[in-house]
């Protein structure tokens, strides 16, 4: 018997299909007629795709500057797992990893580079902060819940180390299986050039389309050069909204480009999820259907491009065999002006709404899906 069977769920190309699921892993997919000790119709009205994704958040609560709680950037918007991006480094990992055993949304984490982590803005501005044998020790502890590194290579950050720190972070990634490295781009120096010549492929640009000097578009329009030749090797493009780092313009000229971002992404924490101009990953994600990206395009940016790119084997994909993890969405009609982290705006007539999210097989109604009564998990 299947633990649950959701039938006649919309997937994203509009296509039907019954879901049937059992101890926590997708059991089987198509026309089920097999028992199940909860069905749930959906009547062809609501889209089900595999869990979202959001590879880049900040969530672990006991920060000083960017915190948040798991399941508030998580499971409550519809978000089935989120990876935090470097709040932690070695010294409190520990602390970060005990916190996560409670939530409900699968947590996983990208290292900082920096053992102190985001205690100050300015992590890597004191290179004995980046300790080799400290971020080794910590990946051998937790080799499950670090699945990558994070170096964050900005002016405010680095202070005079320039390019320093992301070259010793290339060193520790080599050490450590060739774990992914996702590097944040700001204010220079360091020069985008200087670190996108850096990077191999499996490694992501987070802020991808930030509106700063220093961003991945010539003053003339183009694609730098170093960032064509990135891409060429493999270097993935991360969105990372955050509270200053998108610009529609520098997204809207790049996507005309062909540029697209390999995963979608909030770099949400309390406060640009409260305040704006985050708000959700629905929200991210409505902004690039508003810049014209398809439906099954964004999809993809939180489901299987997130899960290949953090290597999450077992999720990502509505598959046989893998988690139990879906979310239940509506794309409403509804017109909606959207902020950027430059403060422009944009008329969009469409928005992601999150009704549910099922974890691990258990489902979750979002505050959206409660107040709707369209089904019941």
């Amino acid at each position: 018997m299947f633990d649950l069977l959701l039938r006649r769920a919309r997937l994203v190309d509009d296509t039907m299909t019954d879901i049937a699921i059992a101890a926590g892993k997708i059991a089987a997919l198509g026309d089920i007629d097999g028992p199940a000790a909860k069905i749930v119709d959906l009547h062809g009205e609501h889209y089900v795709s595999a869990g979202w994704i959001d590879s880049h958040v900040h969530c672990y609560p006991n920060s000083p500057i960017y915190h948040d709680e798991p399941d508030s950037v998580g499971i409550q918007t519809g978000v089935t797992t989120v990876i935090d991006a470097g709040s932690t480094g070695a010294d409190d990992i520990d602390d970060f990893y005990a916190i996560t055993r409670t939530a409900t949304t699968d947590v996983y984490a990208l290292l900082n580079i920096s053992r102190v982590g985001l205690i100050a803005q300015n992590e890597l501005a004191n290179l004995n902060n980046i300790d080799a044998d400290a971020a080794r020790d910590a990946i051998t502890r937790h080799p499950d819940f670090i699945v990558g590194l994070k170096a964050r290579m900005s002016s405010s950050v680095v202070g005079d180390n320039g390019i320093t720190p992301l070259q010793r972070a290339k060193v520790i990634q080599q050490e450590n299986g060739d774990l992914p490295l996702m590097v944040h781009i700001g204010n220079n120096p360091p020069n985008l050039d200087e670190i996108a010549d850096l990077l191999t492929s499996g490694d992501i640009i987070t802020h991808c389309y930030n509106g700063k000097p220093n961003r991945i578009l010539t003053p003339t329009g183009e694609l730098r050069a170093a960032v064509t030749r990135a891409i060429a090797r493999g270097v993935r493009l991360d969105v990372g909204h955050g509270s200053a780092s998108f610009s529609f313009a520098v997204a809207q000229q790049a996507i005309a480009l062909g540029i697209l971002p390999q995963t979608i992404s909030s770099d949400i924490y309390c406060r640009n999820r409260i305040d704006g101009p985050v708000r959700s990953l629905a929200n991210v994600m409505s902004k690039f259907l508003a810049i014209g990206m398809s439906l099954p395009q964004v999809i993809a940016c939180v489901t299987d491009h997130a899960a290949d790119g953090l290597r999450l084997k077992h999720k990502g994909r509505l598959a046989v065999g893998f988690d139990a993890d879906l979310t239940i969405f509506d794309l409403k009609r509804q017109p909606v002006l959207f902020t950027d982290a430059e403060n422009e705006t944009l008329q969009a007539e469409h928005i992601l709404t999150p009704l549910a999210a099922i974890r691990a097989g258990k489902g979750y109604m979002t505050e959206q899906g409660s107040a709707a009564h369209a089904f019941d998990l």
